[in-house]
């Protein structure tokens, strides 16, 4: 059985327990005369839901397939306690009642040593009313998307979840897009870190939300502020309950807040135009300007002109960055004593060892390349950047990042952008809190720069086994190995790409520890 990692026990021994006893249960999905408004649903899915029974609140949400295991429960259960839907705020139950005797005991087992007691009811009655509410529903609630638009929309939101804004912009780097139509003149473009993108209808609109957030709040002004937005929003929500792994799951969720109306999970016709026409130009924004974006926020300014759906026209758009507006939301954010959250990364001093090279979510593997294919590859590939490597042994020693056929381009300009590679390297890491070592993977540039491609769990006997190997063969190729950069990474190729689905190959030295002299690197936060 699957257990929870001691970090993560940690983290949720921190939180606050209260004294409320939650309702957990899955059922399957509510069937209704109007299955339009749950189109972002899979169509043999299940709902997983946590409430809290004293409050009457739900807690967390989410939808699985029917296939899922018990793990499903427990992700949906995590996410209640560290990150609850709307005002609640992060806490660990006292009690947890679930209607399965069989997921009783594996919650038993999953959550020993959390202090919160397991218990069985046949009957969860706040569970029993949600999903009534539901079925009520479904044969009056409003389609998300309007018919005409609805594939479309989906079709560029799909766009911007492979551009990944957020790997791009920070909260605060603020673009404006100039559209002048439907009503609406100038939307102030703010990406979420977790997977979304807001439009606002007014500059104000935004800074005052900023500025309620940074207040110390209570529940009930937190969830004030959050309805007093006046934008338009594109989400994106897994419905298998994890972004550990790249997933064809990933569905967008569209909607429209408002002071007035308040939270609103669908778009009328003229905002689905909008925002058909918004996604368009922001995915070309991206396309053109990725690799300036991925370093400082810099002042950048585009035209395009985009075809309106359903009609023979187009219409100028206008998307620029604000740099001065970046500037003053993080010197708000710092006069409130709140430092601009990042995410937890390997550090030099110098030099600096970045993440933002090889895209999340890729594929890595170590292993060898024979010298027919390696002969194939060099005549073959898009990108060939040769060495001086005389075949010896089995075959080339590589590293494979296999991606997105997009991303996998990107990666291959950003390499060619800093020069080329020099060389591949291993080097030891660890987290001083658990005590936890790694062998990091590191990529060297030619523009001196080191870029971590994977952090490798130094006891993981398969790793251990793939490195031994991975020395071995250099010895034999006198230091030589090799860079593949592949597409595929979602379908069959995944892991086993073929020769069409290699991109590029770098012949590089290998370089070890004791090459690079950095000592072992230590997990330390990254701040802005």
């Amino acid at each position: 059985m699957s257990t929870l990692n001691r970090s993560t026990r940690r983290r949720l021994q921190n939180l606050h327990q209260v004294s409320s006893v939650w309702e957990g249960d899955r059922r399957s999905l509510p069937v209704g005369e109007n299955l339009e408004a749950f189109s972002s649903m899979p169509d043999q899915g299940e709902c997983v839901i946590w409430v809290d029974g004293v409050q009457g609140v739900v807690r967390a949400m989410d939808v699985v397939t029917t296939e899922a295991g018990p793990e499903a429960m427990v992700r949906t259960l995590l996410q209640a306690m560290e990150h609850p839907s709307g005002p609640a705020q992060p806490a660990r139950p006292q009690k947890i009642v679930v209607r399965d005797r069989e997921l009783q005991f594996f919650l038993r087992g999953v959550l020993q040593q959390m202090d919160i007691a397991i218990d069985y009811s046949p009957a969860l009655p706040l569970i029993d009313e949600i999903f009534r509410g539901l079925q009520d529903a479904t044969s009056t609630q409003q389609p998300q998307l309007p018919s005409q638009y609805a594939q479309q929309l989906e079709e560029k939101a799909e766009q911007i979840w492979q551009d990944a804004p957020w790997d791009l912009l920070a909260e605060q780097h603020v673009l404006a897009l100039e559209l002048n139509r439907w009503d609406l003149q100038t939307l102030y473009i703010s990406v979420l870190v977790e997977y979304g993108i807001l439009f606002y209808r007014s500059l104000d609109s935004l800074k005052l939300f900023r500025q309620r957030m940074l207040m110390d709040c209570s529940e009930e002004q937190l969830e004030e502020a959050f309805l007093g937005q006046d934008c338009l929003f594109v989400t994106f929500e897994n419905a298998d309950g994890s972004w550990e792994e790249v997933s064809m799951s990933v569905q967008p969720s569209f909607g429209n807040l408002h002071p007035l109306e308040g939270i609103r999970s669908y778009l009328y016709e003229e905002e689905a135009t909008a925002i058909l026409v918004a996604l368009e130009a922001l995915h070309h924004f991206f396309q053109q300007h990725k690799a300036l974006l991925s370093g400082k926020f810099p002042t950048l300014s585009s035209n395009y002109q985009i075809e309106v759906p359903q009609t023979e026209q187009s219409v100028p758009v206008k998307i620029k960055t604000m740099p001065e507006l970046a500037d003053e939301l993080l010197a708000m954010a710092v006069l409130a004593g709140v430092e601009p959250a990042e995410e937890l990364d390997f550090l030099l001093e110098e030099p600096l060892l970045r993440d933002d090279l090889v895209p999340k979510n890729s594929f890595l593997s170590l292993g060898f390349m024979p010298w027919e294919i390696v002969s194939y590859l060099r005549t073959g590939a898009q990108h060939y950047q040769p060495g001086n490597v005389t075949p010896a042994g089995e075959g080339l020693p590589i590293v494979l990042i296999q991606t997105s056929r997009p991303k996998a381009k990107t990666l291959i300009t950003d390499i060619k952008q800093a020069g080329g590679l020099e060389a591949i390297c291993f080097n030891p890491g660890e987290d001083p809190e658990d005590g936890e070592r790694y062998d990091l993977g590191i990529l060297q540039t030619k523009d001196a720069e080191l870029h971590l491609f994977g952090e490798f769990n130094e006891v993981d006997p398969v790793h251990l086994e793939a490195r031994k190997k991975w020395d071995q063969r250099c010895n034999q190729t006198q230091g030589w190995c090799g860079l593949i950069i592949a597409k595929g990474v979602t379908g069959a190729s995944r892991g086993k790409p073929k020769f069409e689905d290699m991109l590029a190959l770098f012949e590089v030295r290998s370089r070890s520890a004791e090459d690079l002299d950095l000592g072992t690197l230590q997990l330390t936060p990254q701040i802005e």
